[in-house]
């Protein structure tokens, strides 16, 4: 099904978002091509799967679409990842009636820490959580393609929040 995604990606300053975490989700997702546009399959809970296919638009849009695919098919095609397979949980934290995604990374990221939230258009301003910290929205370093085809020896985690991720 095709959708348009518009998002905003913010580094995790603390924990303070768990006291408001609803569900998780364990997730398992590697891209299948290097190319600008990606190919993801991810494998959630170890009990559904999709595909994803993303085409980049102008500004922060995303034209996506996403497929349901069989889990024993998911497990295959990790296997054929186009770097490392990203591992995270992700959790639901409701902040005055918006819905944000909060990523765990484990894992060769295990330490990092970021949360997004879906907006309408790119004039969406939702309120920003005290636990936001700085915004990486565009910042390729932190998209999860990216991090993916990235080489695994990055430095390890250390230092203040903002370097956390010194991908």
């Amino acid at each position: 099904m095709k959708a348009i995604e518009i998002e905003r990606k913010f580094l995790v300053r603390n924990d303070s978002w768990r006291d408001c975490a609803g569900m998780s989700h364990v997730l398992q997702q590697a891209y299948l091509s290097r190319d600008k546009n990606s190919v993801r399959v991810r494998l959630i809970d170890d009990r559904s799967a999709c595909l994803t296919i993303k085409f980049h638009t102008a500004g922060l849009a995303k034209d996506e679409y996403e497929y349901e695919i069989p889990v024993e098919e998911a497990r295959d095609l990790l296997l054929h990842a186009t770097g490392h397979v990203i591992e995270k949980t992700r959790y639901r934290v409701l902040y005055e009636g918006r819905n944000w995604d909060v990523d765990v990374f484990a894992g060769v990221y295990e330490g990092l820490t970021l949360a997004e939230i879906e907006i309408a258009s790119e004039d969406d301003l939702p309120a920003l959580p005290k636990w936001l910290g700085r915004e990486v929205t565009g910042n390729k370093r932190y998209s999860n393609r990216a991090m993916a085809v990235a080489s695994c020896s990055r430095p390890r985690v250390h230092g203040a929040v903002d370097d956390r991720a010194a991908l």
